[in-house]
């Protein structure tokens, strides 16, 4: 009784929204026995108002989303806890043919010469990963995330699975599992009068699931240490249905860094799952040009081995009446991580000590709720995709040990997101701090959001407007530039190239108008789309706004194909005001993808120390 009590109070902590996560109560299910025990209550009646909504209104609004984006969803409730009799299986090549539609097949010569050369998925690899299995009850949850699943493989263009109803049967159904492949090998490559790589990625090794990729790096004036370099990595996403993922990668690069990893770990890869945990290994040889004291510039030598052990355990909150019920978790997590420096920087180049080996333990708990929507039209054009909602409250606490310093550690998440008249709206706030005599050290605080609007037609084309905001407050911070914030590309302004310019705060913020052309040529759409992106950082001056915006103004066209493994592509022309090395007004073209825009899930996984970045 006091667990439940001490659960719904973290739920009730939960800010409440216009549109919340569907509710179904049931007249034997835990949201009735609370609303008749708080009736009397009017303390109590106001925290459930707080945190339950009407399923009625909740539905009406998912359903007015689902008709504007054109979303299918399937009803399975008139086959719930029927036996599944036969799963039938069915891959198909990527050109010609469609998951919804079985009697569409390829018909001209192109189509056919390229599924020619495509092996296609093996019907053991998609079977890996369904959660359901022959003579078992039929579940709509457990059918949905298997969709959800094998739709979210880079090697799937669609799936469709739905049941099939047995002639004079009425307590049997079988499972139909239809599966479009998309083309997943891509050869892609850059070359100059200086170096050249050439880049092949295969994204369904022989059918299997598996991925391949090797860079090969080749330099031609004798100006790097190698005259070439490779980048391989292979992974196998699903080993036997058990969704233990591993991973093997290996990199020296034209300046003889090396880098070798190895990856072992089976994630919360669904609500359902109850265990969690992984193990990686890190082997890192590197050459850093760093300053003394005197601003002299010397290359050091970096060798560092990083170990890392994690387990996590979900557990029911609510037990398994509704769907809201059956994707709530309590989740505990403990990990482990080391890391051994064999070579590092000169004292004098790092008279703190920042680069030397660490130990922490880390524990973290918390309360987990996710579902998806499926929308279209947001990264994949036309194809569904699915986009998480939810939310999560979680603490973390732990031990470093460093110089032979014990420092505590605590920090916490909370996080939410959902779809609303306005939009889908999803908000992350992190904080974390380490306590080393009572004085904290190296605190942050980090603030984001990810918005989109609805999907609005102009013409013949359709729009979406992107908002990301990004707030990362560190204090008492240590004192050496590895422990600073800059507005380098991934963390800050996409080409942007600001290797002095460093602080201890920064906020950005990415603004993108997306247009979607239906229209298309042999396969390929055309949509062009235009970005502003802000950057502010306080320079150890601790003013922030007042100082210098930095800023990025983008227009390009976003390249998609369904077909192809890697989905769309950017050709962009940037223009930067003010640039720190290469001064004002530059304009530089750009072919990214847009990583800029990312949503985050609403699972607790390995614990860890907010990312100061």
């Amino acid at each position: 009784m006091r667990l439940h009590l001490l659960l719904l109070i973290l739920l009730f902590s939960f800010p409440r929204m216009t549109a919340q996560i569907p509710v179904s109560p049931k007249s034997d299910s835990v949201y009735t026995k609370i609303d008749r025990f708080s009736e009397d209550k009017k303390f109590l009646k106001f925290l459930y108002k707080l945190m339950f909504r009407n399923s009625s209104i909740s539905s009406s609004n998912n359903n007015k989303r689902l008709k504007n984006s054109n979303s299918l969803p399937i009803n399975f409730e008139q086959y719930k806890c029927k036996i599944i009799r036969n799963i039938i299986i069915e891959t198909h090549d990527p050109f010609g043919f469609s998951s919804d539609n079985e009697h569409q097949i390829s018909r001209n010569k192109l189509e056919r010469f390229g599924n020619a050369l495509h092996l296609k998925s093996k019907k053991w690899t998609i079977r890996n990963f369904l959660l359901f299995k022959q003579n078992q009850e039929f579940d709509p949850l457990v059918i949905k995330e298997s969709e959800r699943l094998i739709r979210g493989q880079r090697f799937v263009r669609s799936v469709l699975i739905k049941p099939i109803p047995i002639a004079n049967c009425v307590d049997s159904v079988d499972v139909s599992v239809r599966v479009l492949d998309t083309w997943s090998s891509t050869v892609t490559g850059a070359f100059s009068s200086i170096k050249g790589n050439l880049d092949l990625t295969e994204r369904n090794f022989f059918g299997l699931g598996h991925e391949f990729g090797f860079n090969y790096l080749k330099n031609f004036n004798n100006s790097t240490v190698n005259n070439y370099g490779y980048d391989t990595k292979y992974t196998i996403p699903n080993f036997k249905n058990t969704f233990i993922n591993t991973s093997f990668s290996a990199k020296n690069d034209l300046n003889n860094n090396n880098y070798k990893t190895a990856k072992i770990d089976r994630p919360f890869y669904s609500t359902l799952t109850h265990w969690a945990g992984g193990m990686y290994f890190d082997y890192k040889f590197y050459t850093q040009i760093m300053t003394d004291a005197n601003a002299v510039k010397t290359p050091q030598n970096y060798k560092i081995k990083t170990y890392s052990l994690w387990g996590a355990h979900a557990i029911s909150v609510f037990g398994s009446q509704t769907e809201f019920d059956r994707t709530t978790n309590l989740i505990v997590a403990a990990g482990y991580n080391q890391s051994e420096f064999l070579e590092k920087p000169d004292i004098t180049f790092d008279p703190i000590l920042y680069n030397n080996s660490t130990k922490s333990v880390l524990g973290t708990i918390g309360i987990s709720s996710q579902k998806f929507f499926q929308d279209k039209y947001l990264f994949r054009f036309g194809v569904i995709e699915d986009i998480p909602y939810g939310k999560v409250f979680s603490i973390t606490g732990g031990v470093e040990n460093k110089n032979k310093v014990n420092r505590a550690y605590f920090g916490g998440r909370f996080s939410y997101g959902n779809y609303f008249d306005f939009g889908y709206l999803q908000a992350n706030i992190e904080a974390g701090s380490f306590i080393n005599n009572g004085k904290s050290e190296q605190s942050i605080y980090k603030f984001e959001a990810n918005y989109f609007t609805h999907l609005f037609p102009i013409g013949s084309w359709k729009f979406r407007q992107f908002i990301k905001p990004v707030l990362v407050l560190g204090t008492n911070r240590l004192n050496t530039n590895q422990d600073r914030l800059n507005l380098i590309d991934v963390n800050g302004i996409p080409g942007f190239n600001s290797a002095p310019l460093i602080g201890t705060k920064k906020f950005l913020a990415t603004f993108q108008t997306q247009s979607y052309n239906q229209k298309n040529w042999y396969g390929f759409n055309f949509s062009p789309y235009l970005n502003f992106t802000i950057g502010f950082l306080d320079q150890g001056d601790y003013k922030f706004f007042s100082n210098k915006m930095y800023s990025q103004i983008g227009l390009g066209v976003l390249i998609n194909n369904s077909y192809l493994v890697f989905s769309s592509f950017q050709f962009s022309f940037s223009y930067y005001p003010s640039l720190p090395i290469d001064g004002s007004n530059i304009i530089k073209t750009n072919t990214f993808q847009n990583s800029n825009i990312e949503f985050h899930d609403f699972n607790i996984g390995q614990p860890y120390v907010v990312p100061y970045q």
